[in-house]
């Protein structure tokens, strides 16, 4: 994406960092995803709500939305937060930036993250406002005996898709 669209930036939804520059030997561990996206565009992080202390240094402050400072918050965070993207977008939604009381089958699930208006708000600001390259939603971990996940996951993929044929040209 980032040899095709010139000024790019990566929007991330997620309970955790993903900074680290390498874990269990590996730059390419999921736990290190934001950092390599750090070196071939601009990253916004919102719902953050784990980081550890080796991927402080990689931290931009202003791009960085924790989600205890934002969850329940109505005080124009999603449009704070589309103003630090760029004019390119590509969106990131790892599941677990939801509250696992929205969201229980994920790999990784953290309480205190965001609501399902919360971020559908978002992702309507940022359509809306900028040009969305591409969209992904990962780390679902089904539960046989639990479809709410399943639901919600795949509600969220049909409102990016509704939401990019709304906004985008």
């Amino acid at each position: 994406f980032s040899e095709k669209y010139n000024n790019l930036s990566v929007l991330q939804i997620d309970a955790h960092a993903d900074l680290r520059d390498e874990y269990h030997h590996s730059p390419y561990n999921h736990a290190c995803v934001m950092r390599r996206a750090q070196e071939y565009a601009h990253v916004v992080q919102v719902g953050i709500r784990n980081v550890c202390s080796e991927e402080k240094q990689y931290i931009i402050p202003d791009n960085i939305f924790y989600a205890h400072q934002i969850a329940g918050k109505e005080n124009g965070w999603q449009q704070r937060a589309c103003q630090r993207l760029t004019e390119n977008v590509y969106v990131t939604i790892d599941l677990d930036g939801f509250d696992p009381a929205f969201v229980p089958a994920t790999g990784t699930p953290l309480p205190g993250g965001l609501a399902w208006y919360e971020v559908i708000r978002l992702l309507e600001v940022v359509f809306k406002n900028k040009n969305i390259v591409g969209f992904d939603v990962v780390e679902l971990c089904p539960q046989p005996d639990n479809k709410i996940s399943d639901v919600l996951a795949a509600t969220l993929v049909y409102k990016l898709i509704t939401l990019w044929e709304k906004f985008q040209p």
